[in-house]
């Protein structure tokens, strides 16, 4: 007989991890967690790198608020440097799984079908799990957008921002970074300061840095009244975003559609102009084709030019698209009612198949930006814990 649990969570980031901490006080609940441990940071992030977030908006979620960045800070016995660097919320990561998660399961899900009382789970040894529900907290690496002028061309020569591991490597190398947001921009100021010759290409006519709130906290107590600690938005918006109930419940579709693409539109921290100064960048222009060379790649711009560089950083982002996750069964993604990819969840993070749960990025379209960034991982997890508790283990 497979082996059964109450509920499965795949994924070990931020929000796997809260989600586990949470569901770890459910009396009686056995819940299993797949994963290595905050890989996407460690696998698909720059060395280099900084937290876009703000400290306030980069904690995980657990019932304990020791759990918290402050209480990591005094466990460690020194403060972390603002903004946050990449390897010290790994850290931070891996300390709050070793305290909140202590039992995961490395090997990785290879199918996930529905069944009789939930759901069946093939591991990639070929062991078999049943369990009564399921939490897909398996973050956005499957949803990479590559434009299609670069789907054929070879990789290291062109590669996704998330390939980008360690940027000192392309030390004297001709480098396009194309797009004009976070990922973009800091992976272009990384390789410059590790010895790369870099431009970089963007659609839009003008880049955007973030700095409300540094603008905004030089208000003192108003700052608190406008704008959410979680960081995401605009004052006044930033609230609504920050309460994914209430930005649910009072916005029409439309709206609610417009701000989450306002609130994740390209930009910057307001740290980069600085790092960026000496980089050229060409804004109002996009690529028209991309080929291979003599080992390079020859960009045509839609301006008549032409680049002949040695690599391509991609900036472009991500795009939510379920169908991507290739542990989900044709079966169960067809059965889950989406739109543009998102599954469409009700008030307790689940899809239309009972006992299917999504959070992070999948979760936007019903919860509003929030849910693309960490600061949205205690919201998911109160909610999943709090519905799982609530129906009890049948």
């Amino acid at each position: 007989m497979p082996r059964s649990c109450d509920a499965a969570i795949l994924g070990a980031g931020p929000y796997g991890l809260s989600v586990a901490a949470h569901l770890r006080q459910v009396k009686g609940l056995d819940a299993c967690v797949f994963g290595e441990p905050m890989s996407f940071w460690s696998q698909h992030m720059p060395d280099g790198m900084l937290l876009r977030s703000a400290y306030s908006a980069s904690h995980l979620s657990a019932p304990d608020p020791a759990l918290s960045l402050q209480g990591y800070e005094a466990a460690r016995g020194t403060a972390l440097s603002k903004p946050i660097p990449l390897g010290d919320f790994i850290e931070y990561g891996l300390w709050f799984q070793r305290k909140a998660a202590p039992e995961i399961d490395n090997r990785k899900i290879v199918c996930i079908e529905r069944g009789e009382g939930g759901f069946h789970i093939l591991l990639e040894d070929e062991t078999r799990l049943r369990a009564r529900r399921v939490v897909i907290a398996a973050g956005i690496a499957s949803f990479a957008h590559i434009p299609a002028e670069f789907r054929d061309l070879p990789q290291p020569l062109v590669m996704h921002a998330s390939q980008l591991k360690n940027p000192n490597s392309f030390s004297g190398k001709t480098i396009v970074v194309l797009g004009g947001g976070q990922s973009a921009l800091e992976s272009a100021a990384l390789l410059h300061e590790g010895g790369a010759k870099v431009e970089i290409i963007v659609r839009k006519k003008t880049l955007h840095f973030l700095g409300w709130s540094r603008r905004v906290h030089k208000l003192g107590f108003v700052a608190k009244i406008v704008y959410a600690p979680t960081d995401v938005g605009p004052p006044g918006i930033s609230r609504l975003v920050a309460a994914p109930r209430l930005y649910r419940a009072l916005l029409p579709r439309a709206i609610q559609d417009g701000l989450r693409e306002f609130c994740r539109r390209p930009a910057g921290a307001y740290w980069l102009p600085a790092r960026l100064q000496s980089i050229p960048v060409k804004t109002g222009c996009a690529i028209v084709s991309a080929s291979v060379s003599s080992g390079q790649v020859r960009l045509k711009l839609d301006d008549g030019t032409e680049r002949i560089v040695d690599n391509v950083v991609l900036g472009t982002g991500y795009r939510v698209d379920v169908s991507r996750y290739s542990f989900l069964s044709r079966n169960v993604v067809s059965a889950i009612r989406q739109v543009d990819g998102f599954p469409i969840l009700n008030f307790n993070l689940e899809a239309s198949i009972p006992g299917l749960h999504f959070v992070g990025a999948p979760s936007a379209w019903s919860y509003g930006p929030l849910m693309f960034f960490v600061a949205g991982a205690d919201f998911a997890a109160r909610t999943v814990a709090a519905h799982i508790s609530r129906a009890g283990l049948s």
